[in-house]
């Protein structure tokens, strides 16, 4: 049973919260929260005070308070709930830089003696921990965490709020998949039907896109993938745009631009919980900074070519409002071959009014298949690597590890064999073997955390796709409409937000990411 002490505040001192503290330098305010840990020095008390925006220490000195005021305080329990009522004084020796002189406590509900709070100051194992997740919640890393998770979430969708785009909510439940249905959740639909969880709402969006122009999505999404690695949750949440008119390297803009915003915004409000995590500032100060990011050794020497720092310049690099609509029809010959040029566009296009942030200013490396391939040969044959990358297949983990960890910078790895992707990427008009594709790799070895594409926007080679992928041509009868009914080109990408998590925090794993993982092996709490 939970006890429920009063020490009645004896003030009226306006309520305020840790966060804003600096606000009340000098002035007598209450808190309301819990008491995180408490340290005694004889006649004198430390205790820690947290209340959801951070932490703060009080002093207690015995002679400053009454007996009832210092007892109740001496022998409370970690986490017993509190209103506490005291000056804000600064201490640049505090890790906040305040401090709060206690005068008066009031315990909401004590926390019992015999069934002390589980998760102490000492080191416990994650199974431990992720089994009383609802709890390791309230401590002041993972709470950062959640924060930071928040801020993220809010400048994504931002970024495109601000940019002109709609926001439109795909369905969760599907009767087909994005790339087939190996990897996801089945249930039974109604008159014996089966339907899934959705693990994209890509298709959809395709579809508000040609009906609205630009869109995204931001939802929940769902992969029944039986991997154990540091980057796989089986429930995560994924923002994703879909632009009309819209070519590769307009998409890889698109992309720089987008994660421009969400690291400024992550810098500009939570610097003290990237503190409190244990985030180098610096690596996040470089992905926004002006140079490349590239590491001298990480491409061969024999293709000095090899690698583009920034986008063509024939391309523009301004926001998603300036992409070009002048792409190539979608009926035009498809045994021409055109220049690069032609492909990739040919005029810059003026700057557009709020733009959240210029990508012109980032240049993101971005890097072909092939050259990343030469990449991972160059760091074999140096022993960098323990095993070698054969060319036509998926990055493997090792891979991209190793090619994002050369970066300061997010790199981008583009035009991957049409092989291995999904059914609906565009194929290269200069080679069709290679899809018009992208993966974002996160610096410091984190691998993707976008992938995207333009789209095929023929009917005929969707139609042909569908069928080589031995997918039921009903299913995607609607989604082939599409492609009848005024087809043009159009891009889009996919982020989810765990791994971008995982980045910005450095973190090692993405079940510290969300606030209760679903992983392989874990459905509880």
């Amino acid at each position: 049973m939970s006890e429920s002490v009063t020490t009645p505040v004896t003030t009226s001192a306006p309520l305020a919260t840790i966060a804003s503290l600096s606000a009340h330098e000098g002035q007598t305010i209450t808190l309301r929260g819990w008491l995180y840990n408490l340290r005694a020095s004889g006649k004198l008390l430390f205790p820690i005070f947290r209340d959801g925006t951070g932490t703060i220490q009080g002093i207690v000195p015995k002679a400053a308070v009454s007996e009832e005021v210092f007892e109740t305080l001496k022998n409370l329990t970690l986490e017993s709930s509190l209103t506490v009522t005291g000056k804000v004084r600064a201490d640049s020796r505090a890790p906040s830089g305040y401090e709060l002189d206690v005068e008066s406590i009031e315990v909401l509900q004590r926390v019992p003696e015999d069934t002390p709070f589980p998760i102490t100051l000492k080191e416990h194992g994650v199974d431990f921990l992720m089994e009383h997740r609802h709890l390791w919640l309230r401590t002041p890393r993972q709470s950062a965490i959640l924060r930071v998770r928040a801020t993220i979430m809010r400048a994504a969708a931002e970024y495109f709020d601000t940019n002109g785009f709609i926001r439109t909510d795909p369905p969760i439940l599907t009767p087909n998949a994005c790339e087939g249905t190996s990897e996801l959740f089945e249930m039974d639909y109604f008159d014996d039907d089966k339907a899934y969880l959705t693990q994209s709402g890509q298709l959809y969006i395709e579809a508000t896109a040609l009906a609205l122009g630009k869109v995204y999505s931001f939802g929940p999404t769902f992969r029944a993938e039986k991997s154990k690695t540091r980057r796989h949750l089986t429930e995560f949440w994924m923002i994703e745009p879909e632009v009309a008119f819209l070519e590769l390297d307009g998409l890889m803009n698109l992309a720089e631009g987008f994660i421009t915003h969400i690291v400024t915004r992550v810098l500009e409000s939570h610097r003290a919980d990237l503190k409190v995590i244990g985030k180098d500032i610096a690596k996040l100060e470089a992905v926004i900074g002006a140079e490349t990011g590239i590491a001298p050794d990480a491409i061969s020497t024999t293709a000095p070519d090899a690698i583009s720092t920034t986008a063509p310049d024939a391309i523009s690099t301004t926001a998603p409002d300036a992409i070009s609509t002048t792409a190539p029809s979608p009926t035009k010959d498809p045994s021409s071959r055109p220049e690069r040029s032609e492909v990739e566009g040919s005029a810059s296009l003026p700057q557009q009014p709020n733009q959240p942030h210029n990508v012109s200013t980032n240049k993101f490396p971005r890097l072909s298949y092939d050259e990343a391939h030469a990449m991972l040969e160059k760091a074999f044959a140096e022993g960098k690597l323990e095993a070698p990358h054969k060319y036509g297949d998926d990055f493997g983990s090792p891979d991209e590890t190793y090619i994002s960890s050369q970066f300061s910078k997010p790199v981008m790895i583009h035009r991957y064999p049409a092989a291995f992707k999904a059914f609906y990427m565009q194929p290269d008009p200069l080679d069709p073997t290679k899809a018009l594709c992208v993966d974002v790799l996160a610096p410091e070895g984190y691998g993707e955390i976008i992938g995207g594409s333009q789209r095929i926007d023929s009917y005929d080679l969707l139609k042909s796709r569908i069928e080589e992928h031995h997918l039921p041509l009903d299913a995607f009868q609607w989604y082939l409409d599409l492609r009848k009914y005024g087809s043009v080109p159009h891009a889009g990408f996919g982020m989810g937000i765990e791994r971008a998590v995982a980045w910005i925090c450095g973190l090692d794993h993405v079940r510290e990411t969300i606030p209760f993982a679903r992983t392989l092996n874990r459905i509880y709490p």
